[in-house]
């Protein structure tokens, strides 16, 4: 019975411990993201550095005729 004693303020503790830690994940936004990294693993590094080059060549592009109309006013 001297155990009980002891192991229910051990486990209130821990509870109230895992509580606090949980709400400080979720304050500090450590489930903002759930899919995220499991997404990832179906993302083409090759596909993203294809894309995000024509992404920068289409804004030079862009750029490009903006200073050919600029000049030409």
């Amino acid at each position: 019975m001297d155990v009980v004693f002891g192991l229910i303020p051990m486990m209130l503790f821990f509870g109230f411990l895992v509580v606090v830690v949980f709400i400080w994940m979720a304050k500090s936004g450590q489930f903002d993201d759930l899919d995220g990294a499991a997404n990832s693993i179906f993302m083409d590094e090759e596909f993203d550095e294809e894309l995000k080059k024509k992404e920068t060549d289409s804004k030079m592009t862009e750029l490009s005729e903006s200073k050919e109309d600029n000049s030409s006013s």
